[in-house]
């Protein structure tokens, strides 16, 4: 596993890409959601995403953990080689590497695969939709109790409050939600 510039205690995400044999996608789309529960049970689990982003018969899982000591712990576990024994003749996880990255640019990107990050308008846009209700209600519930503060300390508030708003809560849940519009499927 490759972990660039990942500090112990750092949250990471890490991409796991699957080839599933033709015809046997819903069977393999069904265990995406078993595993997928017995992974949120893990201790450190952050939230698992699935995207079918290319043509073919590929998934991308992108898994967010708490930090890289509890991903290897999930990767190692007897749970999940048990889940992978049941899926051996449905798929095949593919690439002996898996990329992990930590930080906001695993929002829209899908480190370790060949798949086109989103057009920068969607992204600009999807950002955007996140950001603005967070903004708004910061503003309206945190800026009047601070207007007294000297303006670095007021200014601080803003972005300690938004952005692991945005990476922990939004952002995830947003480009699960809009992953059809992000990453559509190729024209046939």
């Amino acid at each position: 596993m490759s972990t660039t510039h990942v500090r112990r205690g750092d949250p990471i995400t890490t991409v796991l890409t699957w080839e599933v044999r033709p015809g046997r996608e819903q069977e393999f789309e069904d265990w995406t959601r078993g595993i997928t529960r017995c992974a949120r049970r893990f201790p450190g689990n952050e939230g698992v995403s699935w995207l079918r982003p290319e043509q073919g018969h590929r998934f991308h899982a992108v898994l967010r953990w708490s930090d890289p000591q509890r991903l290897a712990a999930w990767l190692e576990s007897g749970e999940r080689a048990a889940w992978h024994e049941r899926i051996a003749d449905v798929a095949t996880e593919i690439g002996s590497e898996r990329q992990s990255t930590s930080g906001m640019e695993t929002w829209f990107s899908l480190p370790g695969t060949t798949v086109q990050p989103p057009p920068r308008w969607k992204m600009v846009l999807t950002t955007f939709l996140g950001a603005y209700p967070f903004t708004l209600l910061i503003q309206w519930l945190v800026a009047p109790a601070t207007g007294a503060w000297p303006l670095p300390l007021r200014a601080a508030v803003f972005p300690v409050v938004l952005l692991p708003t945005l990476t922990y809560l939004v952002m995830p849940r947003l480009s699960h939600l809009l992953r059809r519009w992000l990453y559509p499927p190729p024209d046939r």
